[in-house]
C-alpha cells in the first residue's frame, strides 16, 4: 500500500551554516545541514586495498558504534483500516532493520469497555510481533480512557492496570549501546478528582512519585552518551496542558545529557528546538486519523528513523509505504511492469465529428493485459467538465494474466463544442501490477479518443482562408502522420498582410527538414540533404501585401525549384539524402527546437498542399487538381474546433494555437 509519494527527511543537532547551493541543481529542499562532517580516518594496509595507483586518498569511515532506532506516531483516530498502514510501516521497517522501534502512545482505538479493549490489543501486538526486532510500547489517552454506558463499572484508574498487564509498565527505562531510552506517562490525570483529559492543566502533571523515579532514573544515565524521552502528549506546547512541564524540562537540561524527547497526540509533525540543546520532536501518525492536509508539512502516515552516534543524532521522517524490497525488483519484475505499462488501448470505432453538429457515439475500449499476474485497472473519462460527457465515467476491473476486455462507453456533445477550441476526448488509465503481497503502481496513462473528422462537401461551404495574425497563430500538424523520403512538392496559397523581417510560410527546418519562408517579401525553399541545406532564393523581394499568391517549391532528387504564380523564379542543383526531423510541419511560421511555432506570418493561407514526388518540371507550373498520392491536403475553408482538416488519406489534421480562424473570401 502506497500512502504517501515524497520523502520528508532532515537532520538534527545543533546547525551549522547552510552549506552553498549548486545553482546547477536548482533543487533547494533538505539543503541545511545539522551536523558536522563525520569524523573519517586515512587509508591504511590493513583496510584498504587495491592493485591500482592514484594520486587520489579516499578517507575510511571511522568504526565507531553507531546504531538506528525507528519512532512510530499514533495509530488511532483514524479508520479501522488504520491498522493496514500500520502493517506497511512493519513491512518498511524490517526492511531497515533498526535496533528497535519505539512508539508515542494511542496504541489501539480504545475508549471502551475491557471486552473491545482487548480485541483491539490483540490486534495491534499481532501487527507489532510481525517485527523483526524489539519494539517498545508508550500509553496514551486512547490507550488508557475507559468509556462505557454504566459509569459506576468504571475501574479504578480507568485501564491502567489492563494496560500493564497487556502491554507492559506505565513507565520505564532501559540502555543501549551506552543510550538510556526513558518512557514517561502523560496520563496520570488529576491528583484531586482523579480525571483523566488532556484538556486540563489539573489533569496533565507528572506525579511526585513518577518525577522521583525520573529524576533517580536521569540519574543512572548520568553517564550515558544520550538520554532518549518518549511520551504521548507534547506537554511542552503549553495551552491546555499548563506548564508542569517547565520542571521537568528543568531536570532533563540539567542532566546534559538528553537529545530528544518524542510525542505524538496532536496527528501532524512538528519540531521544537534545540531549547538548552533538547530537541522536542512530535510525531503524525502511523494509522491514525489523518487529514492529509499538507502531507509535505507533516501531515502524513510516517515514521522516524534516528542515527544514533557518539556526538550526534540524526533524523528522517519516511512517509509509510515508501521503502523498496531491493531483492524484490527483480528483472523478471522489472519486464513485467514495463509490459503492463506500454500494453496497447484499442478504441474504436473513431470519433466522427462535423463542424458545428452535436451527436451521440457508442465507443469501446478494449484493454488487454500482456503480463504474468492480474491486474488492477480503472479507465475513465479523461476530460471530466469539458463539452464531451461520458457515460458511465468509468469502470473498473481486474484483468487475469493474458486476458483482454472490452469497456462500453457513451459520448455526447452539443453543436456548440465544436465551435470552440475544445480538447481532445480522451480515457485515463490507471493500473497496478498485483505481485504477490505488493500492488506496484503504474503511472497514469492518457490516451485520446481517435478522430474522424467528416469534412463539408466542397459545394456545400462558402470559399473560405485561415487569417493569422503575425504573432501567436500557428498550425501544426504532427510528423507521424506524413514521411518525405527522395522527392516532394509543397504548395501554398497565401495573401500576405505584412512583411517583418523573418518569416516562415510552411516549415519543419531545424537543422534538418524543409520549408517555405517568404522573409522581406522574398520566398525561398530549403531543404536539408546530408545535413546541409540546399536552398533557392528568388532574386528579390517579389511578393506584394493585400495580394494572392501562389507558391510552389518542388525537389526531385537533382534540383530544387521554386516557383511563384506558376513561374519558375529560381532553381538550385543539389543531390543528397533528406535529413528530415520528428518536428511538427508548421503552417504560418517557422518552427523551434521543441516544436513550437516562430517568426510567424500574418495575413490568410488559402490552401497547403504536400506531395512525395516532383510535379513540376517546365519553367511554368500549372496547379494540378486531384493528385494521386498527395499526403496533406489542407483546404483551409473550414474548421472543427481547433481542428482544421485535411481532405488527403493521411489525415493529417493541423491543430491551431492561438486561435486560427476561417474567414470567407471572394
Amino acid at each position: 500500500m502506497k500512502h504517501f509519494l515524497l520523502p520528508l527527511l532532515f537532520c538534527a543537532t545543533p546547525a551549522l551554516a547552510d552549506p552553498p547551493i549548486n545553482p546547477n541543481i536548482g533543487h533547494n529542499h533538505h539543503l541545511h545541514r545539522h551536523g558536522e562532517k563525520h569524523e573519517t580516518v586515512a587509508p591504511n594496509p590493513a583496510r584498504f586495498v587495491t592493485s591500482r595507483k592514484s594520486s587520489v586518498e579516499l578517507p575510511l569511515p571511522n568504526e565507531k558504534d553507531a546504531f538506528t532506532f525507528i519512532v512510530y506516531g499514533d495509530r488511532t483516530g483514524g479508520p479501522p483500516e488504520g491498522v493496514s498502514v500500520l502493517a506497511d510501516a512493519v513491512r518498511d521497517t524490517n526492511l531497515l532493520e533498526p535496533d528497535f522501534v519505539m512508539t508515542v502512545g494511542d496504541l489501539i482505538n480504545g475508549y471502551s469497555n475491557e471486552e473491545v479493549w482487548m480485541t483491539q490489543m490483540k490486534e495491534y501486538k499481532s501487527i507489532m510481533n510481525e517485527l523483526a526486532c524489539p519494539w517498545f510500547p508508550v500509553a496514551g489517552n486512547h490507550d488508557i480512557y475507559w468509556r462505557g454506558p454504566d459509569k459506576t463499572k468504571k475501574p479504578e484508574g480507568e485501564m491502567e492496570s489492563t494496560y500493564e498487564m497487556h502491554f507492559g509498565p506505565l513507565w520505564y527505562a532501559f540502555e543501549h549501546k551506552k543510550s538510556w531510552f526513558i518512557v514517561l506517562y502523560s496520563d496520570e490525570g488529576d491528583p484531586k478528582t482523579g480525571e483523566k483529559t488532556f484538556g486540563k492543566p489539573a489533569a496533565q502533571k507528572m506525579s511526585p512519585e513518577q518525577f522521583t523515579w525520573l529524576d533517580q532514573t536521569l540519574t543512572k544515565a548520568k553517564d550515558a552518551e544520550h538520554v532518549f524521552l518518549f511520551l504521548h502528549h507534547p506537554r511542552w506546547l503549553g495551552r491546555g496542558y499548563g506548564d508542569d512541564w517547565d520542571k521537568v524540562h528543568k531536570r532533563l537540561a540539567d542532566a546534559g545529557n538528553v537529545s530528544a524527547v518524542f510525542a505524538g497526540h496532536i496527528h501532524t509533525m512538528r519540531y521544537d528546538g534545540p531549547k538548552d540543546g533538547i530537541e522536542y520532536v512530535t510525531l503524525a501518525t502511523t494509522g491514525g486519523g489523518q487529514s492529509g492536509a499538507i502531507p509535505q508539512a507533516g501531515y502524513l502516515h510516517h515514521y522516524d528513523i534516528v542515527t544514533v552516534r557518539k556526538d550526534r543524532i540524526s533524523l528522517a521522517a519516511v512517509p509509510v509505504g515508501e521503502v523498496l524490497d531491493v531483492r524484490e525488483i527483480t528483472g523478471d519484475l522489472v519486464a513485467q511492469v514495463n509490459r503492463v505499462k506500454s500494453a496497447p488501448v484499442k478504441i474504436t470505432p473513431p470519433l466522427p465529428l462535423k463542424s458545428d453538429v452535436g451527436g451521440r457515439h457508442d465507443i469501446t475500449v478494449t484493454l488487454t493485459n500482456p503480463s504474468d499476474r492480474a491486474i488492477a485497472t480503472v479507465l475513465s473519462h479523461g476530460t471530466p467538465g469539458s463539452s464531451f460527457t461520458c457515460q458511465p465515467d468509468h469502470h473498473h476491473a481486474t484483468l487475469k494474466a493474458g486476458e483482454s476486455r472490452d469497456f462500453a462507453f457513451t459520448l455526447n456533445w452539443e453543436a456548440s463544442t465544436l465551435a470552440g477550441n475544445f480538447s481532445t476526448p480522451s480515457f485515463n488509465l490507471d493500473a497496478e501490477y498485483l505481485a504477490k503481497g505488493f500492488a506496484y503502481e503504474i503511472p497514469r496513462r492518457s490516451i485520446r479518443i481517435p478522430l474522424d473528422f467528416q469534412l463539408t462537401r466542397d459545394d456545400d461551404l462558402p470559399n473560405g482562408a485561415a487569417r493569422f495574425n503575425g504573432q501567436n497563430t500557428a498550425l501544426s500538424i504532427p510528423s507521424n502522420r506524413f514521411k518525405i523520403q527522395k522527392e516532394l512538392t509543397l504548395e501554398c496559397r497565401f495573401n500576405p498582410t505584412s512583411f517583418v523581417g523573418r518569416t516562415g510560410l510552411v516549415t519543419k527546418t531545424e537543422n534538418s527538414g524543409y520549408g517555405l519562408f517568404i522573409s522581406d517579401g522574398r520566398p525561398s525553399f530549403s531543404i536539408n540533404l546530408d545535413g546541409k541545406y540546399l536552398v533557392v532564393t528568388a532574386s528579390s523581394p517579389v511578393l506584394k501585401t493585400d495580394t494572392w499568391h501562389d507558391l510552389a517549391a518542388v525537389y526531385d532528387g537533382k534540383e530544387a525549384r521554386l516557383y511563384l504564380d506558376g513561374k519558375l523564379i529560381g532553381s538550385e542543383q543539389g543531390q543528397g539524402n533528406l535529413k528530415d526531423n520528428k518536428l511538427p510541419l508548421i503552417i504560418g511560421g517557422d518552427v523551434d527546437g521543441r516544436g513550437q511555432a516562430t517568426s510567424h506570418f500574418n495575413g490568410l493561407i488559402d490552401y497547403v498542399r504536400l506531395t512525395p514526388k516532383a510535379l513540376y518540371q517546365e519553367e511554368n507550373a500549372t496547379f494540378q487538381e486531384d493528385v494521386d498520392g498527395t499526403i496533406i491536403d489542407l483546404q483551409l475553408n473550414e474548421n472543427i474546433g481547433p481542428w482544421h482538416p485535411d481532405s488527403s488519406p493521411s489525415k493529417a489534421h493541423a491543430m491551431s494555437t492561438g486561435g486560427v480562424a476561417i474567414e470567407p473570401t471572394k
